[in-house]
């Protein structure tokens, strides 16, 4: 325990001790932190950038340590471990860093003719106490990501780390105990399950996982109107309309939807492609996979593994008899682009979070977006060629979390664009400034004055009054 008025906090790491003394020591923490927010206690800037930088110095000196984690858990590479993980991270602390100080600014607010001549500001505060609840795909970035801007807005932070990555988990733990000088964040491993985490009461909770796991949130914020962030996911479609570069279409797609054995929450989910160019692109596509993984992409150590049995066992079952080399003792399943795939396919009944790529093709550009219409809300859509028309159809004409033409994934790593869901893929957003904002209540503040007190407002309410009522309401 450290004094807050110095900007420490408490960090636990969450497999030292018995149980009960953990979850003890973790609800004593949280007791605390809700009785310094409740009394007005506030973290400064200087003491939350403290932290930020001392997170960004540990990460960048523990970075060999984070790869191998990476790579016991989820059989990751060391390129595509910094690539999607560690690099997007590093960049989210130094935006932050800088950022913060113009962040966390009062901000100036109009006033309307009828409050003159007060004058307005909205104040940022901080939640309070936060659930920052952990995945386990990509466990280093989308556990450390909210924490950021959790910390960046002033709020205590509980991390409920993802026990499917376990090496990832003991490491962030072990991270984060080490830089509790300057930060307000309790870390959370197996000691408390999810659903018992759920059941203290905390002023905000954000969730990144399954549509499972987000009504679960819901159900469980509902009795204290909590508010909530779900970062879900959904069935992603990818569109190929007869006029994209198919040879750049086939990188980017295979790129996007193999990368972490198809265990990305924004990863294409199923292809959508003209009936003039489908076997082209298969074509091509295939030429990639073994341009990529080689001819034997269970044997490449590039190439990323499934997380669990329970998780292998699924996406196995999903496949069924159809041509895919597997490896049910290294949990492994090479890329598969399932080819003559029907709306009622098994593929098709939802989000498949795994190397498998259902093709569905079209003969005009309207059944393409009838079928997106009909599935629920996706995490994103993606769309390869197409003129200026077919662009606004599906911007306009379509709902999901994000729109990328002539690419995947990637717009998940621009910080000047919010990141989220709608619908079934969540709700809320983060990333760069978006991540400082979901973290903050905006207070508005209005200053009257004492001294000019117009009468317009008071009864009892004479003529004049009413004429000017009038006159203001043309």
């Amino acid at each position: 325990m450290a004094c807050r008025e110095c900007g420490m906090a408490f960090f636990y790491k969450y497999n030292s001790g018995g149980r009960m003394d953990q979850i003890d020591n973790i609800r004593e923490r949280l007791r605390e932190n809700r009785n310094y927010h409740a009394v007005g206690g506030r973290y400064s800037i200087e003491q939350r950038r403290a932290l930020l930088r001392r997170l960004l110095a540990e990460l960048q000196a523990n970075r060999e340590k984070i790869m191998a984690a990476l790579y016991i858990d989820l059989h990751k590479s060391e390129f595509e471990a910094s690539v999607t993980e560690f690099i997007p991270l590093l960049e989210a602390l130094r935006f932050m860093i800088r950022k913060l100080p113009r962040l966390a600014k009062t901000r100036r607010a109009a006033v309307s003719p009828m409050n003159f001549p007060a004058r307005g500001r909205l104040v940022p505060e901080p939640y309070g106490v936060v659930l920052v609840c952990a995945t386990w795909n990509y466990p280093l970035l989308l556990a450390l990501e909210p924490v950021i801007g959790a910390v960046a807005a002033g709020n205590s932070v509980v991390l409920k780390l993802s026990d499917k990555s376990k090496a990832t988990m003991n490491l962030i733990a072990e991270l984060l105990e080490r830089v509790s000088a300057f930060g307000q964040v309790v870390t959370v491993g197996d000691e408390f399950s999810f659903e018992e985490i759920l059941k203290e009461r905390f002023d905000y909770i954000f969730y990144t996982g399954s549509e499972y796991g987000g009504r679960k949130v819901l159900a469980a914020a509902a009795p204290h109107l909590t508010p909530v962030t779900l970062e879900l996911g959904g069935k992603s479609p990818c569109i190929v309309c007869a006029d994209a570069d198919l040879a750049v279409a086939a990188k980017r797609i295979v790129w996007g939807k193999f990368t972490n054995a198809g265990q990305t929450c924004v990863a294409p989910d199923y292809l959508l492609v003209h009936r003039s160019v489908k076997s082209r692109l298969l074509d091509e596509m295939r030429k990639r996979v073994r341009e990529f993984y080689g001819e034997k992409p269970l044997e490449n150590p590039d190439y990323a593994h499934i997380v669990n049995r329970t998780h292998y066992d699924r996406l196995c079952k999903l496949l069924g008899d159809r041509p895919a080399e597997r490896d049910p003792d290294r949990l492994c399943i090479a890329p598969a682009i399932v080819d003559e795939v029907t709306p009622d396919d098994p593929l098709m009944a939802g989000e498949i979070f795994g190397p498998i790529l259902p093709v569905l093709e079209f003969s005009e550009n309207e059944e393409a977006l009838d079928l997106v219409r009909k599935l629920p809300k996706p995490l994103a859509l993606y769309c390869f060629g197409g003129d200026r028309e077919m662009r606004r159809r599906v911007t306009e004409e379509t709902s999901s979390g994000a729109v990328s033409f002539n690419d995947v994934v990637m717009h998940f790593v621009n910080p000047a664009m919010p990141f989220g869901g709608v619908g079934n893929s969540g709700m809320g957003r983060y990333h760069g400034k978006y991540s400082f904002e979901t973290f903050t209540h905006y207070k508005p503040v209005m200053v009257q004055s004492g001294r000019i007190d117009w009468p317009v407002r008071y009864p009892p309410f004479r003529e004049w009054q009413k004429k000017l009522a009038r006159l203001l309401s043309r």
